[in-house]
Protein backbone atom coordinates (compact mmCIF):
# COMPACT_ATOMS: atom_id res chain seq x y z
CA UNK A 1 0.00 0.00 0.00
CA UNK A 2 0.93 3.37 -0.64
CA UNK A 3 1.47 5.94 1.58
CA UNK A 4 -0.15 9.05 0.59
CA UNK A 5 2.55 11.70 2.13
CA UNK A 6 5.13 9.55 0.20
CA UNK A 7 3.23 9.13 -2.86
CA UNK A 8 2.79 13.34 -2.79
CA UNK A 9 6.00 14.03 -2.71
CA UNK A 10 6.93 11.41 -5.65
CA UNK A 11 3.99 13.31 -7.68
CA UNK A 12 5.75 17.03 -6.82
CA UNK A 13 8.80 15.80 -7.63
CA UNK A 14 8.35 14.78 -10.88
CA UNK A 15 5.94 17.75 -11.67
CA UNK A 16 9.08 20.01 -10.60
CA UNK A 17 11.21 18.27 -12.73
CA UNK A 18 8.82 18.54 -15.85
CA UNK A 19 8.57 21.90 -15.32
CA UNK A 20 12.40 22.66 -15.19
CA UNK A 21 12.60 20.96 -18.09
CA UNK A 22 9.85 22.54 -20.12
CA UNK A 23 11.59 25.72 -18.60
CA UNK A 24 15.37 25.26 -19.95
CA UNK A 25 13.68 24.58 -23.54
CA UNK A 26 11.79 27.67 -22.85
CA UNK A 27 15.10 29.50 -22.12
CA UNK A 28 16.32 29.14 -25.58
CA UNK A 29 15.89 32.17 -27.81
CA UNK A 30 14.32 31.66 -31.02
CA UNK A 31 17.64 31.89 -32.90
CA UNK A 32 19.24 29.67 -30.73
CA UNK A 33 16.94 26.95 -31.92
CA UNK A 34 17.02 27.63 -35.44
CA UNK A 35 20.99 27.39 -34.76
CA UNK A 36 20.47 24.08 -33.28
CA UNK A 37 17.89 23.46 -36.36
CA UNK A 38 20.81 23.73 -38.75
CA UNK A 39 23.56 21.07 -37.30
CA UNK A 40 22.50 17.86 -38.94
CA UNK A 41 25.23 15.98 -35.61
CA UNK A 42 23.03 18.35 -32.68
CA UNK A 43 22.02 17.27 -29.56
CA UNK A 44 18.33 17.35 -30.85
CA UNK A 45 15.43 14.83 -31.79
CA UNK A 46 13.62 16.43 -34.10
CA UNK A 47 10.77 14.95 -37.52
CA UNK A 48 11.68 16.98 -40.80
CA UNK A 49 9.41 16.93 -43.44
CA UNK A 50 10.76 18.12 -46.52
CA UNK A 51 8.72 18.33 -49.51
CA UNK A 52 10.70 18.95 -52.62
CA UNK A 53 8.63 19.38 -56.04
CA UNK A 54 10.79 18.87 -59.43
CA UNK A 55 9.57 20.83 -62.35
CA UNK A 56 9.59 19.90 -65.59
CA UNK A 57 10.69 15.77 -65.04
CA UNK A 58 11.53 13.31 -67.55
CA UNK A 59 10.46 13.25 -71.42
CA UNK A 60 6.92 14.89 -70.97
CA UNK A 61 8.57 17.33 -68.44
CA UNK A 62 6.02 16.70 -65.79
CA UNK A 63 6.51 17.84 -62.29
CA UNK A 64 7.35 15.15 -59.52
CA UNK A 65 7.01 15.65 -56.21
CA UNK A 66 9.21 13.97 -52.98
CA UNK A 67 8.25 13.90 -49.36
CA UNK A 68 11.00 13.04 -47.24
CA UNK A 69 10.32 11.70 -43.60
CA UNK A 70 13.25 12.78 -41.73
CA UNK A 71 13.52 11.79 -38.41
CA UNK A 72 16.66 12.53 -36.55
CA UNK A 73 17.62 10.64 -33.31
CA UNK A 74 20.67 11.92 -31.00
CA UNK A 75 21.88 8.91 -28.93
CA UNK A 76 24.92 9.17 -25.94
CA UNK A 77 27.15 6.80 -26.23
CA UNK A 78 29.52 7.72 -23.80
CA UNK A 79 29.77 11.43 -21.97
CA UNK A 80 32.09 12.37 -24.85
CA UNK A 81 30.57 10.68 -27.95
CA UNK A 82 26.96 10.48 -29.75
CA UNK A 83 25.39 8.64 -32.29
CA UNK A 84 23.05 10.37 -34.40
CA UNK A 85 20.88 8.50 -36.48
CA UNK A 86 19.20 10.21 -40.01
CA UNK A 87 16.25 8.38 -41.27
CA UNK A 88 15.31 9.60 -44.79
CA UNK A 89 11.79 7.95 -45.99
CA UNK A 90 10.85 9.28 -49.47
CA UNK A 91 7.19 9.22 -50.41
CA UNK A 92 7.21 9.86 -54.07
CA UNK A 93 4.43 10.89 -57.29
CA UNK A 94 6.34 10.09 -60.34
CA UNK A 95 4.86 11.42 -63.18
CA UNK A 96 3.94 9.77 -66.49
CA UNK A 97 7.39 8.73 -68.42
CA UNK A 98 5.22 7.80 -71.78
CA UNK A 99 2.38 9.57 -73.38
CA UNK A 100 -0.85 7.91 -71.56
CA UNK A 101 1.02 6.34 -68.87
CA UNK A 102 -0.29 7.38 -65.20
CA UNK A 103 1.60 8.87 -62.50
CA UNK A 104 2.91 6.57 -59.92
CA UNK A 105 2.73 6.96 -56.29
CA UNK A 106 4.56 4.86 -53.64
CA UNK A 107 7.08 4.95 -51.34
CA UNK A 108 11.13 5.38 -52.21
CA UNK A 109 14.03 3.44 -51.00
CA UNK A 110 14.92 4.08 -47.26
CA UNK A 111 18.34 5.98 -46.73
CA UNK A 112 20.32 5.32 -42.76
CA UNK A 113 22.58 7.25 -41.69
CA UNK A 114 24.68 6.64 -38.37
CA UNK A 115 27.01 9.85 -37.23
CA UNK A 116 29.59 9.22 -34.49
CA UNK A 117 30.10 12.67 -32.91
CA UNK A 118 32.06 14.30 -30.01
CA UNK A 119 29.08 15.10 -27.74
CA UNK A 120 31.00 18.14 -26.66
CA UNK A 121 32.93 19.55 -30.17
CA UNK A 122 35.81 22.02 -29.47
CA UNK A 123 36.49 23.81 -32.71
CA UNK A 124 34.97 22.22 -36.19
CA UNK A 125 31.77 20.36 -35.68
CA UNK A 126 31.80 16.68 -37.21
CA UNK A 127 30.42 13.57 -37.64
CA UNK A 128 31.27 10.53 -39.75
CA UNK A 129 29.88 7.49 -39.92
CA UNK A 130 28.06 4.52 -42.47
CA UNK A 131 24.97 4.90 -44.30
CA UNK A 132 22.63 2.17 -45.72
CA UNK A 133 20.32 2.21 -48.65
CA UNK A 134 17.51 -0.28 -47.61
CA UNK A 135 14.84 -1.33 -50.47
CA UNK A 136 11.62 -0.13 -49.21
CA UNK A 137 10.46 0.94 -52.48
CA UNK A 138 7.01 0.58 -54.00
CA UNK A 139 5.61 0.67 -57.86
CA UNK A 140 8.85 0.74 -59.00
CA UNK A 141 10.02 3.96 -57.38
CA UNK A 142 13.31 2.45 -56.50
CA UNK A 143 16.62 0.06 -56.73
CA UNK A 144 15.64 -3.45 -55.16
CA UNK A 145 19.44 -3.82 -54.04
CA UNK A 146 20.68 -3.11 -50.81
CA UNK A 147 24.03 -0.33 -50.41
CA UNK A 148 26.02 0.77 -48.18
CA UNK A 149 28.87 3.80 -48.21
CA UNK A 150 30.40 6.21 -45.83
CA UNK A 151 29.18 9.50 -45.11
CA UNK A 152 30.65 12.83 -43.28
CA UNK A 153 29.30 16.00 -42.19
CA UNK A 154 31.90 19.44 -40.93
CA UNK A 155 30.42 22.71 -39.85
CA UNK A 156 31.19 25.55 -38.26
CA UNK A 157 28.93 26.89 -35.30
CA UNK A 158 29.90 29.43 -33.00
CA UNK A 159 28.01 31.39 -29.72
CA UNK A 160 27.46 34.62 -30.68
CA UNK A 161 28.29 34.11 -34.55
CA UNK A 162 24.78 34.37 -36.71
CA UNK A 163 26.95 32.23 -39.29
CA UNK A 164 26.37 28.45 -40.05
CA UNK A 165 27.70 26.88 -42.57
CA UNK A 166 29.45 23.49 -43.64
CA UNK A 167 28.67 20.36 -46.15
CA UNK A 168 27.49 16.97 -45.49
CA UNK A 169 28.84 14.00 -48.20
CA UNK A 170 27.58 10.71 -48.79
CA UNK A 171 28.56 7.43 -51.55
CA UNK A 172 26.30 4.88 -51.04
CA UNK A 173 27.40 1.62 -53.28
CA UNK A 174 25.12 -1.45 -54.35
CA UNK A 175 26.04 -4.57 -52.40
CA UNK A 176 24.25 -6.74 -55.34
CA UNK A 177 23.58 -5.88 -58.54
CA UNK A 178 21.04 -9.15 -59.53
CA UNK A 179 17.45 -7.76 -58.48
CA UNK A 180 15.40 -5.15 -60.05
CA UNK A 181 17.62 -1.92 -60.87
CA UNK A 182 20.27 -3.21 -61.28
CA UNK A 183 24.15 -1.91 -59.42
CA UNK A 184 24.52 1.48 -58.38
CA UNK A 185 27.22 3.61 -57.26
CA UNK A 186 25.65 6.95 -56.17
CA UNK A 187 27.17 10.54 -54.33
CA UNK A 188 25.52 13.40 -52.71
CA UNK A 189 27.14 16.73 -52.18
CA UNK A 190 24.98 19.01 -49.50
CA UNK A 191 26.91 22.26 -48.85
CA UNK A 192 24.63 24.48 -46.56
CA UNK A 193 25.42 28.35 -45.13
CA UNK A 194 22.91 30.18 -42.90
CA UNK A 195 22.77 33.36 -41.81
CA UNK A 196 20.56 33.60 -38.69
CA UNK A 197 18.71 37.14 -37.33
CA UNK A 198 16.70 37.94 -34.23
CA UNK A 199 13.83 36.31 -33.88
CA UNK A 200 14.68 32.85 -35.58
CA UNK A 201 14.68 34.17 -38.71
CA UNK A 202 17.25 33.15 -41.05
CA UNK A 203 18.95 33.15 -44.87
CA UNK A 204 19.63 29.71 -45.87
CA UNK A 205 21.02 28.26 -49.41
CA UNK A 206 21.67 24.42 -49.17
CA UNK A 207 21.50 22.44 -52.48
CA UNK A 208 21.74 19.00 -52.99
CA UNK A 209 24.45 18.12 -55.23
CA UNK A 210 24.04 14.59 -56.56
CA UNK A 211 26.19 12.50 -58.61
CA UNK A 212 25.24 9.00 -60.32
CA UNK A 213 28.67 7.53 -61.36
CA UNK A 214 27.45 4.62 -63.74
CA UNK A 215 25.18 6.97 -65.73
CA UNK A 216 26.90 8.35 -69.16
CA UNK A 217 29.14 10.67 -69.72
CA UNK A 218 27.59 14.56 -69.76
CA UNK A 219 24.37 12.67 -67.31
CA UNK A 220 25.87 12.03 -64.18
CA UNK A 221 25.37 15.23 -62.19
CA UNK A 222 22.60 17.26 -61.02
CA UNK A 223 24.12 20.71 -59.59
CA UNK A 224 21.72 23.02 -58.03
CA UNK A 225 22.10 26.88 -57.41
CA UNK A 226 19.44 28.53 -55.38
CA UNK A 227 18.56 29.39 -51.59
CA UNK A 228 15.70 30.96 -49.33
CA UNK A 229 14.56 31.88 -46.12
CA UNK A 230 13.71 30.33 -42.68
CA UNK A 231 11.85 30.73 -39.11
CA UNK A 232 11.24 29.53 -35.91
CA UNK A 233 7.79 28.83 -34.97
CA UNK A 234 5.88 27.75 -31.82
CA UNK A 235 2.67 25.47 -31.91
CA UNK A 236 1.70 26.11 -28.16
CA UNK A 237 5.76 24.98 -26.50
CA UNK A 238 6.63 23.33 -29.29
CA UNK A 239 9.55 24.81 -31.52
CA UNK A 240 9.05 24.31 -35.09
CA UNK A 241 11.30 24.91 -37.82
CA UNK A 242 9.98 26.19 -40.98
CA UNK A 243 11.74 26.67 -44.43
CA UNK A 244 11.07 27.90 -48.26
CA UNK A 245 13.74 27.87 -50.80
CA UNK A 246 13.60 27.67 -54.87
CA UNK A 247 16.99 26.02 -56.89
CA UNK A 248 17.80 25.94 -60.24
CA UNK A 249 19.89 23.02 -61.68
CA UNK A 250 22.29 24.63 -63.75
CA UNK A 251 23.82 21.13 -64.56
CA UNK A 252 21.18 18.55 -64.91
CA UNK A 253 20.97 14.87 -67.41
CA UNK A 254 18.77 15.10 -70.21
CA UNK A 255 15.49 14.37 -68.31
CA UNK A 256 16.29 15.73 -65.20
CA UNK A 257 14.41 18.52 -63.82
CA UNK A 258 15.23 22.40 -64.10
CA UNK A 259 13.74 23.75 -60.57
CA UNK A 260 13.50 22.30 -57.08
CA UNK A 261 10.94 23.56 -54.61
CA UNK A 262 11.40 22.83 -51.54
CA UNK A 263 9.47 23.21 -48.89
CA UNK A 264 10.46 22.22 -45.02
CA UNK A 265 8.86 21.66 -41.06
CA UNK A 266 10.73 20.30 -39.00
CA UNK A 267 9.35 19.14 -35.72
CA UNK A 268 11.89 20.19 -32.44
CA UNK A 269 12.25 18.24 -29.46
CA UNK A 270 15.38 19.97 -27.11
CA UNK A 271 16.91 17.96 -25.13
Amino acid sequence: MNHPKKSFTRSAFAAAALLAATASHAEMSAEELAKLAQNPVGNLISVPFQNNTNLNTGPLKGNQNILNIQPVIPIEVTPEWNIITRTILPVVSQPAMFPGDDRTNGIGDMVVTAFLSPAVPKGLIWGVGPVFQLPTDTNGLGNKNWGLGGSFVVLKMEKGDPWVYGALVNNIWSLTSDKTGGSFNNGLIQPFVNYNFAGGFYLTSAPIITVNWKAASGQQWTVPLGGGVGKIFHLGRLPVNTQLSAYYNVVKPDYGPNWQIRAQAQLMFPK
